[in-house]
């Protein structure tokens, strides 16, 4: 009978041990019969480490909460995917692990995707760590080069603390804007990642190199935007304002930035016409 919804910690266990094909018998002995599918709860106990006691225990919902190296090892032992790990440890009271560094290559269903789009549409794509990993060639037509040399050459962060490549193309309001918002993403990517050496070194170097940067440190912001409307200088067609939305891959904590020139702009402005 099916009970009340409500997600249970020791339900999820019997599914997924049902999951869990059983060890291969010994050459030549023949494997008893088995009731049920899956690997029975000594099986299942001996793959995670722990007693079959407290396994048990667990099923039955019997047992005080688990402990993440529990949860941890036990993932191991079911071999779930990241969400179903993840969905162990709430299930358990606990946050999910974070991850110990971002992906760095996009999802080739999401570069399709891009290449999908309106061309007209610029397209920029980092990782968790702020790195440059994709843009179209509309974005790189609008921004140029965002790139530089260097072992942060490609993170957005630092350049925009170290150069003008980007604020060139932005009113006064969006330099100060990019200024914020980079100060603020890059503590909230340390928060994500707290033991990453390159952020760590990122954040050592601008705090080093770049009074302004410490400025925008001070304000303790943390970074949350996810839409904005900014004001870019096209090198063909002049100034432009466009819609920008940012959308996020949780897989593997990318960020698509969208730039969609706003209608009013897009009446106003052709290829070719600059203010």
């Amino acid at each position: 009978m099916v009970n009340s919804g409500r997600p249970d910690l020791g339900s999820y266990l019997r599914r997924r041990r049902a999951l869990v094909a059983p060890p291969a018998a010994p050459d030549g002995a023949s494997g008893a019969r088995r009731r049920v599918p899956g690997s029975r709860r000594q099986e299942l106990a001996e793959l995670a480490s722990i007693s079959v006691e407290y396994y048990t225990r667990l099923e039955q919902g019997r047992a005080p909460r688990p402990s993440r190296e529990v949860l941890t090892t036990l993932a191991r032992a079911f071999a779930l995917t990241e969400p179903e790990r993840d969905h162990l440890f709430r299930l358990a009271g606990e946050l999910p692990p974070e991850r110990s560094e971002p992906s760095g290559a996009v999802r080739p269903g999401l570069l399709r995707l891009i290449s999908r789009l309106d061309p007209s549409i610029p397209v920029i794509v980092h990782d968790g760590r702020l790195d440059l990993v994709a843009t179209n060639s509309s974005a790189t037509e609008l921004f140029g080069s965002v790139a530089g040399e260097g072992l942060y050459g490609r993170n957005i962060a630092h350049r925009a603390f170290t150069s003008s490549a980007l604020a060139d193309r932005l009113d006064r309001d969006g330099q100060r804007q990019l200024l914020r918002v980079a100060a603020a993403e890059l503590r909230a990517a340390l928060s994500r990642y707290p033991d990453d050496l390159y952020l760590l070194g990122l954040f050592h170097d601008l705090t080093a190199t770049s009074p302004t940067f410490c400025e925008c440190w001070e304000r303790g912001e943390v970074g949350a935007w996810r839409s904005a409307l900014k004001r870019l200088h096209h090198p063909s067609a002049g100034w432009l304002d466009f819609d920008v939305e940012v959308l996020h891959d949780p897989e593997r904590d990318h960020r698509f930035m969208l730039y969609i020139l706003t209608s009013e702009a897009s009446d106003q402005h052709s290829p070719g016409r600059d203010d």
